[in-house]
């Protein structure tokens, strides 16, 4: 790799705008990849910060870094997503952002009223649930859940 391809760890970050520690994260998680020079530095090849941007873009809408890598994992040779590339794997997240989404104004319709937890401790819970009867559709907040 040329010379003026590669790039310092130091580079990368504030390319990117986040810690070295966070690109050390990144490389140990197997999301990026570095090699090491003559001088036994990391260097990155220029593209890891169209990578690192894709990483910090999926995980601002709540893809965790393992859907990531998993994502990551179908693009040939681990190159570099293009464009196309990036509209198939945002695909493959829309339906879960979808559900996500539905599951969060679920929430917000329910916040101040009964999710259905068993706890009885609310005294104008509207859906009060008497003797736990929500306990035989599962645990944790039932109605939440149920989609």
């Amino acid at each position: 790799m040329s010379v003026d391809t590669e790039l310092s760890v130091g580079q990368v970050a504030k390319r990117c705008g986040i810690n070295i520690s966070a690109i050390h994260f990144y490389e140990q998680k197997g999301l990026i990849n570095s090699w090491r020079n003559q001088g036994n530095q990391r260097r990155y090849p220029r593209e890891v910060i169209r990578r690192i941007s894709l990483i910090k873009a999926a995980q601002q809408l709540g893809i965790s870094l393992d859907e990531i890598l998993l994502a990551f994992s179908s693009l040939p040779n681990s190159r570099t997503a293009t464009k196309q590339d990036w509209a198939d794997l945002s695909n493959l997240w829309k339906q879960t952002l979808t559900q996500r989404i539905a599951k969060m104004q679920k929430l917000n319709d329910l916040l101040e009223g009964c999710i259905g937890c068993g706890c009885l401790s609310m005294q104008n819970c509207p859906l009060y649930n008497p003797d736990d009867i929500l306990e035989e559709q599962g645990p944790g907040p039932v109605l939440l859940n149920k989609t």
